[in-house]
């Protein structure tokens, strides 16, 4: 029987096929539609330190690549969270492990978050979303600069005991570097990667399509800025990586795994057909079993680059 198990971070998962941040709300959405513990696990929406209201609507628009989305990490703020989701997870969750991603205005705001929710026995890691605008640094995303990056690591590494996975953006000059930055800062973990960013016109009305304007590019076409991005932090820090963007197929997820990723995260795909990520999980173990791969985590890294 083909071994679908995957240990990253210290944390054993029973696949590697998360759902994304942001695309299966807490879990509750899900009821009824997706069986939960038939994944590796959840990520769930991004938490912020206070309510967050979100951006004017229309914030997705779908385009022939993909999506566009700002949807503004609208979130009801950590207690919510704390006194109303995680319950529900903690009842209604097993065997799929649960990654709580974190997000904030300014550099304390991530660790205080982490602090919060840290007693919460249901969450089995965080991930750091630091690919949002440091306010007190003129909008500069906090991965983009190596001193903000540095200081959000280590404020929320200070506030748990946890495993912390940091989430990169795509835009970065060298990924390799920041993921390098997260890891002295005590990350165990990194994925990769976020959305990129893009603008989609109706050309009647000559307007965005979505209320904010631009928005995070999603979909099939990010495949490819994944999977390099994977390859890249793979080369640069030996920590387990998450891999995410423009997974819709168990060969995507190969791709990331082969290229360095112990994990891969499905997202857009799942708003097209929730159950992506379980057709993923089965169609991953009858590749391993027509290719005679009786562990999948033996081929992650396992790239073979040209000379």
């Amino acid at each position: 029987m083909t071994d679908l198990t995957v240990t990253a971070a210290g944390v054993q998962f029973q696949n590697p096929v998360l759902l994304a941040s942001g695309t299966a709300a807490f879990g509750r959405s899900l009821d009824g539609v997706v069986d939960l513990d038939a994944l590796g696990g959840i990520v769930t929406k991004a938490v912020s330190l206070e309510p967050r209201g979100g951006n004017a609507a229309p914030r997705v628009a779908e385009f022939e690549g993909g999506m566009l989305n700002a949807v503004g990490l609208a979130n009801p703020g950590v207690e919510a969270v704390k006194r109303d989701d995680l319950p529900w997870l903690a009842a209604h969750v097993k065997r799929a492990r649960v990654i709580v991603n974190v997000v904030g205005s300014r550099t304390e705001d991530f660790a205080e978050v982490v602090r919060h929710l840290d007693e919460c026995e249901i969450i089995s890691a965080f991930e750091l979303n630091v690919s949002c605008p440091n306010v007190r640094a003129g909008g500069i995303e906090f991965c983009a600069d190596s001193t903000s990056l540095a200081a959000v690591v280590s404020g929320a590494r200070s506030a748990t005991r946890r495993p912390i996975f940091v989430k990169l953006s795509p835009v970065l000059p060298n990924i390799g570097d920041a993921a390098l930055t997260a890891a002295a800062a005590g990350a165990d973990g990194i994925t990769v990667i976020n959305t990129l960013p893009g603008l989609v016109v109706d050309v009647d009305s000559r307007r965005p399509r979505i209320g904010f304007g631009s928005g995070g590019t999603s979909g099939p076409g990010l495949l490819p800025v994944g999977v390099l991005a994977t390859h890249r932090v793979r080369s640069a820090v030996s920590l387990p990586i998450i891999g995410v963007g423009g997974v819709t197929s168990a060969s995507d997820a190969l791709q990331y795994m082969i290229a360095g990723a112990s994990l891969v995260a499905v997202g857009t795909a799942s708003l097209r057909d929730p159950r992506t990520a379980e057709r993923i999980v089965r169609d991953l173990a009858h590749w391993c079993d027509d290719n005679d791969v009786s562990a999948l985590h033996d081929i992650v890294g396992t790239l073979e680059w040209p000379a």
